[in-house]
């Protein structure tokens, strides 16, 4: 499978993670919004109103795909069952790409329903390249792969976060969902420069940003994604749009969910930084 080259790269433009709390809202309003993401895991049903919806909203409106269930760093099989649902969902939806998370969920069938992350090292590398390709030739598309947020570091480590997912990228001729939330959380939490984490991602391989709020509780932040996207992470992304350029970026909200007139403000100001950002680098 081909590299696509970062010229090739579709912009969507500024959009949401598509919520239950905002489909009639959605659907009424017809919302300035540039594209919907889905949690694809919402959406393996075979009928219903999730499906209801989502067929009436992705008729007006661009999608991707973001999946939760991957755990592409377990060592327990691949879930050929969950991989040929998705399949199935992405015939339907016909996404403009797939995502999930460099990380692993659970082991021995047990679903922790959390991202857990890796030891950054070689061997961990050589399995996580392996089956993502599985996963592509499956699938028959690359796919995305998000850097999550972190809270415990193994000692066993030899790489840096953004080392191991340029690394596992390249190798695994895969694309990036970088997270600027889950990159300021971590680089806070593990004491490292979020701006170095940016500098050393490959321009071409990034095709979609994530913002999002967190929490902080004294010494440590949570990536709650329950709050508004904090000052800081908006400074970060806009060093990010300088570096990557137009690049697709949304908003995730899972928690104390607001009216959608007030993610389609907050998702204006995520516009109004990155074109500002653009400008510059034209002017």
């Amino acid at each position: 499978m081909s590299t696509l080259l970062h010229t090739q790269r579709p912009f969507l433009g500024y959009g949401l993670g598509l919520r239950k709390e905002h489909y009639t809202s959605v659907l009424d309003e017809l919302p300035q919004v540039d594209w919907f993401e889905i949690v694809s895991e919402n959406y393996l049903v075979e009928g219903g109103k999730p499906l209801h919806y989502l067929d009436r909203i992705r008729a007006h409106y661009p999608m991707v795909m973001h999946g939760v269930s991957l755990s592409i760093g377990s060592t327990e099989a691949l879930d050929l069952d969950y991989l040929n649902a998705l399949k199935g969902l992405i015939d339907r939806v016909q996404p403009a790409w797939f995502s999930d998370h460099l990380c692993w969920t659970g082991v021995q069938g047990i679903n922790l329903h959390d991202l857990m992350p890796l030891p950054y090292t070689e061997e961990a590398i050589a399995h996580v390249v392996e089956r993502v390709q599985r996963v592509q030739d499956l699938i028959g598309r690359q796919m995305l792969l998000e850097n999550v947020s972190s809270y415990v570091s193994f000692c066993d480590s030899q790489l840096s976060e953004w080392e191991f997912l340029r690394e596992v990228a390249e190798r695994a001729d895969c694309l990036i969902l970088l997270d600027i939330n889950n990159i300021y959380v971590s680089a806070f939490n593990h004491n490292f420069d979020p701006y170095a984490y940016l500098e050393a991602i490959p321009v071409e391989r990034v095709w979609q940003i994530h913002l999002a709020g967190h929490t902080r509780q004294d010494d440590l932040i949570i990536d709650t994604h329950d709050h508004a996207i904090a000052d800081p992470v908006f400074a970060l992304y806009a060093a990010a749009v300088r570096r990557y350029g137009r690049v697709s970026a949304m908003i995730e909200r899972d928690d104390r969910i607001p009216p959608l007139s007030a993610l389609i403000d907050e998702l204006a100001r995520v516009r109004d930084i990155a074109e500002r950002q653009l400008r510059g680098q034209v002017a």
